[in-house]
């Protein structure tokens, strides 16, 4: 009888000791899970950096900007744009005003005849219009880039265009 007790009581020690293993074993796995998918998704975001800057685009700051080599409609260049994940330029400053070239940015009175907003919603803040620009011409919707001035077109010509995305 005291060799029965025995071993029942070593039967139940083991069985208590492989339980609160277990336990320990089942929070460490879901900690990993979760390590791992939070890397997963750093990885990815990285990758996806990656090959932003491998397809021309320029780091500055805290964003990345894309100067298109081909020409497009403002519409055309703002959907290439939202397909990276990126939307057309909205210019802040003068560090972001380009003067290279002619260039679709993301600003278009489209909406409201002669009320400017970029295409994120906002209202400019202050401006770079040339001079008897916005013309308020009907058919000039949208704004471009001229040698580092701004001018409002018919958003049908085909213009080169700039894309501004966040890297955080």
């Amino acid at each position: 009888v005291l060799l029965c007790v025995l071993l029942l009581t070593a039967v139940i020690v083991l069985c208590v000791h492989i339980h609160s293993n277990n336990s320990n074993c089942t929070e460490e796995r879901d900690e990993l899970l979760t390590r791992n998918t939070n890397l997963t998704e750093e990885r990815e975001q990285l990758l996806t950096t990656i090959k932003a800057l491998k397809d021309q685009w320029k780091c500055y700051q805290s964003s990345l900007f894309y100067l298109s080599s081909e020409r497009k409609s403002w519409t055309e260049s703002r959907r290439y744009c939202t397909e990276r994940g990126a939307n057309m330029i909205i210019i802040n400053n003068r560090e972001e005003q380009v003067s290279k070239r002619y260039f679709w940015i993301g600003l278009t009175d489209r909406d409201v005849e002669g009320t400017w907003k970029w295409v994120d919603g906002s209202t400019p803040t202050s401006g770079f219009w040339m001079s008897a620009e916005p013309g308020g011409y009907r058919g000039e919707n949208c704004a471009l880039t001229v040698v580092g001035e701004w001018a409002d077109h018919p958003c049908t010509e085909e213009f080169h265009w700039m894309c501004e995305r966040s890297t955080v």
